[in-house]
């Protein structure tokens, strides 16, 4: 057993701290504890890997619940406390900003590399011999990716549909298996609408998600501009072929910059005053529709006299409270939004095909359409019977735009189905056996970390995971590099065959994160906490506890990381999640 040194001066820290604090250092309450911590996060999200991965019911601190295998989402809702742990959602954090997918594959594949180097400890190796070899691993395994990209994938027109669906099912499908073949075509019709000249510059806030209840997945389609939820103010419901004026300030009387005070003697005074009022109101509302408008959008309230004077000019008016929908709007018809009620000129009015009122799901929506060119935002209309199912589509139609937004920077693709991850796996381990320090074990240990993609998703779709493995080693050795796992047959295929290909940037970008945080994990050998503010922390009452608290709360939970306070909300613990795993996971 390897030591990490007993810390020769630990028994003076007492003097150096509050009273209170908490010391950890050595291998088993520091190292071997945070790579626990790790493993246990990474056993969470593991078993909602690929396509057939299991749905986890998340509740938060707000008794919201979250019914989803989407990681970055679980992960987020569980407000995991523990510091090592946390590491881990940061790179999974780190990858969902990145590339909007993969977040799964960096948790996992970090927890697996954490249970190999326990292993390698326990064998008697210095985390610092593992972090060498570690290292040596991961920049290998990018130079054998690089080989293992597809030829020609790299020269990709993003405005070409069957292409974009292409690298864009993998993504997809692990969020809603087996209804990617119409998600996608519909993602990619939308993501190419909005693509400007220079794909580079594509911005994922263009494609937006309007979800109504009612009607199933086959209900839904793409408009080429906004879809608003809520009515119109007025009488006026459809108009075409209209120009819109767009008042952030609101459709109302304004209000004077100074105070004043009028004296009215008489009830003719008083009638000649609101007489001005109004003639002032039908003056503006007049100078609006001379300029050519026939659409207000109010980015406040809208006056009853302002709205009786609009209805007199058949003006249409729509009310936006959202400040970023009424920017998403005028991105939209390209108008100007103005601070209040004033005459707009010709360059700050937009334009729009039509603007309608449609009912969808017995609740009324406004449609804003701009089927003209050079139209900046597209709105993908989602149907599905209960507000859970609505969200999950949500999150992977974000998952495909992202991955739209990742082809347009490197469309390179590898092979699927695991066949790149068996490649790897089998090249690591012939690269170890050349190398002649101790972290040729290390090296050997991080390809073999790569079988437990292989293996989770087979283990996810109830078939053989040994059997797979063989079968996959069996045809790579043969030279078959592109052969995976054809998950609906439970056999190997040629994934080139299948068409399931993950983007290279996506895959590297994973490996990276889940590398580099392993590392930072194994390098910590004390933590050190202090007297955290405000006293000790109160005993937990509820006798659900969750894994996270017990992380906290238990004598050696606490792994490695010099932490000041784990503590949150006015030093009290942090409201944990509770996960009902599912009985399979």
């Amino acid at each position: 057993m390897v030591s990490l040194g007993a810390n020769p001066g630990g028994h003076r820290i007492q003097s150096i701290l509050k009273d209170g604090h908490k010391h950890l250092s050595g291998l088993d309450e520091a190292v071997l504890q945070n790579i626990g911590a790790g493993r246990e996060l990474s056993a969470i999200t593991r078993t909602s890997l690929g396509p057939n991965g299991m749905n986890k019911m998340v509740i938060n601190h707000l008794d919201k619940q979250f019914i989803t295998k989407d990681a970055a989402t679980i992960v987020n809702e569980l407000e995991v406390q523990h510091p090592a742990a946390k590491l881990l959602v940061l790179a999974a954090r780190a990858q969902q900003e990145e590339t909007g997918d993969g977040a799964n594959l960096t948790i996992s594949f970090a927890g697996e590399l954490l249970g190999k180097a326990e292993e390698l400890i326990r064998m008697g190796l210095h985390p610092s011999e593992i972090i060498t070899g570690y290292t040596k691993a991961i920049n290998k395994t990018l130079g054998i990716l690089e080989d293992l990209v597809e030829k020609g994938s790299e020269n990709m027109d993003v405005r070409n549909k069957e292409e974009v669906v292409l690298r864009m099912k993998s993504a997809v499908a692990s969020k809603i298996f087996g209804q990617e073949d119409l998600l996608c075509p519909l993602i990619a019709d939308a993501c190419i609408q909005v693509c400007p000249e220079n794909p580079v510059n594509f911005n994922v806030d263009n494609v937006r998600v309007a979800k109504l209840v009612g009607g199933s997945l086959h209900n839904s389609s793409v408009v080429r501009g906004m879809v608003l939820k809520n009515d119109a103010v007025g009488s006026i419901t459809k108009v075409k072929n209209v120009m819109v004026a767009v008042f952030a300030g609101g459709v109302d009387t304004s209000a004077t910059e100074t105070k004043g005070t009028v004296l009215i003697h008489s009830a003719e005074q008083l009638e000649n005053y609101a007489k001005t009022e109004e003639a002032k109101v039908e003056e503006l509302i007049k100078s609006v529709a001379d300029s050519g408008a026939k659409v207000i959008v109010s980015g406040a309230a809208v006056g009853d006299m302002a709205l009786h004077f609009c209805e007199r000019y058949k003006l249409m008016v729509l009310k936006v409270s959202s400040k970023f929908e009424l920017r998403r709007l005028c991105r939209t018809t390209g108008a100007v939004a103005l601070l209040k009620l004033s005459w707009p000129n010709a360059g700050e009015l937009g334009y729009a095909d039509s603007v309608s009122v449609e009912e969808i799901g017995g609740a009324p929506v406004t449609v804003v359409q701009n089927e003209g060119g050079g139209n900046s935002v597209a709105t993908f209309v989602l149907r599905g019977s209960t507000d859970s199912i609505l969200d999950d589509l949500e999150r992977a139609v974000d998952d495909g735009v992202n991955t739209y937004k990742c082809m347009c920077r490197d469309s390179r693709i590898i092979p699927g189905d695991a066949a790149t991850e068996v490649e790897l796996a089998k090249k690591l381990k012939q690269f170890s056996l050349k190398e002649t320090g101790l972290d040729q074990y290390a090296i050997a240990k991080f390809g073999e970390s790569f079988e437990m993609v292989p293996r989770t998703l087979s283990e996810n779709a109830g078939l053989g995971a040994m059997e797979i493995i063989s079968s996959l080693y069996a045809e790579h050795a043969a030279g078959n590099v592109k052969v995976g796992i054809d998950l609906k047959e439970g056999a190997c295929k040629d994934a080139s065959i299948m068409k399931i290909w993950d983007l290279y940037i996506t895959k590297s970008f994973a490996l990276k994160y889940s590398a580099d945080v392993v590392c930072t994990v194994l390098r910590v050998d004390q933590i050190i906490m202090a007297k955290p503010a405000g006293g000790p922390r109160p005993p937990k009452q509820d006798p659900c506890t969750n894994l996270v608290e017990n992380w906290i709360m238990s004598p050696n939970g606490m792994s490695k990381i010099n932490v000041d306070v784990v503590v949150s909300r006015q030093g009290e613990l942090g409201t944990a999640a509770t996960v009902c795993k599912d009985e399979q996971g």
